[in-house]
């Protein structure tokens, strides 16, 4: 039912916003076993939340119908067990490390499971998944400062325009089929050419963002290089989809931004290691 592989598309970003949070030092290590834990408990309940409530959804759409609740291979009940129980983690792992963490976590499970109402009122729900993933990046910036900054919210600004614009893209294989059962999403609403436009200004903006973190982080030409990787990759990702060809979707879904987070964190990492900031 989770798949664990799509946690690379919040968890590198989380990790860089720690490092960098932490100046020249380097985090403590408790203090990356909460993290992570949290990351861990937060997505893993609001995945499963998402799972449990479109279970009749899913039943209808030929391309999740053999997923586990609508195939019959997991029940109700456990993945409300599974929900409370990550809910919980994730809040314990709040309070682990610091008050204006467990504050938030309350209003952070609000936003990461209201998710899954999104598509039934707004065609933006891409932008809400966006938000979704681009609190880790402040959150772990907060789980080491104990406060706010703008270079955490200049990288959760760019975490969640990238999302909108990836889940934009793959959405696209859904759209007919989110007409006719009046499910709302930005291919549905606008069409699938306008819809990839959308997608484009999405990345514009989220390639803004990444710059203007990696200037904040302390820049050099490590972040640099990090920056112009993953703009290459957004752009390889828009050519190989089109409106009239969705055959590679899968690839530009997954396999794309999974290697643009990893080399970035990669990069960012060797960059704290050169330069120890």
């Amino acid at each position: 039912m989770i798949q664990f592989k799509h946690t690379v598309f919040a968890l590198p970003f989380a990790l860089m916003s720690l490092m960098t949070a932490s100046g020249e030092s380097w985090p403590q290590g408790r203090t990356w076993l909460w993290v992570i834990v949290a990351m861990v408990g937060a997505r893993t309940s609001a995945m499963a939340f998402n799972r449990l409530i479109d279970q009749n959804i899913d039943a209808l759409n030929p391309r999740t119908k053999s997923r586990s609740l609508p195939a019959g291979r997991l029940s109700r009940f456990f993945v409300v067990a599974v929900i409370v129980i990550t809910s919980v983690v994730f809040i314990i792992a709040a309070s682990q490390l610091n008050r204006l963490c467990l504050v938030l976590s309350g209003p952070t499970l609000a936003v990461l499971l209201g998710y899954s109402y999104a598509k039934r009122f707004t065609p933006f729900a891409h932008v809400w998944l966006g938000i979704a993933l681009g609190i880790a990046p402040i959150g772990a910036w907060i789980a080491v400062a104990g406060e706010l900054a703008w270079p955490p919210l200049i990288l959760g600004a760019a975490v969640a325009l990238w999302v909108a614009g990836f889940d934009t893209i793959y959405s696209l294989q859904d759209e007919d089929f989110d007409r006719e059962h009046g499910l709302r999403s930005i291919p549905a609403r606008f069409g699938s050419r306008a819809a990839l436009n959308i997608a484009r200004f999405f990345h514009l903006f989220a390639s803004c963002g990444f710059a203007a973190f990696a200037i904040t982080a302390g820049g050099g030409w490590l972040r640099a290089l990090a920056v112009l990787i993953a703009v290459a990759l957004l752009v390889k990702q828009h050519t190989m989809i089109s409106a009239d060809n969705l055959d590679r979707i899968d690839a530009a879904f997954f396999s794309i931004n999974g290697i643009l987070a990893i080399l970035m964190l990669s990069l960012f990492t060797f960059a704290k290691i050169l330069h120890g900031s």
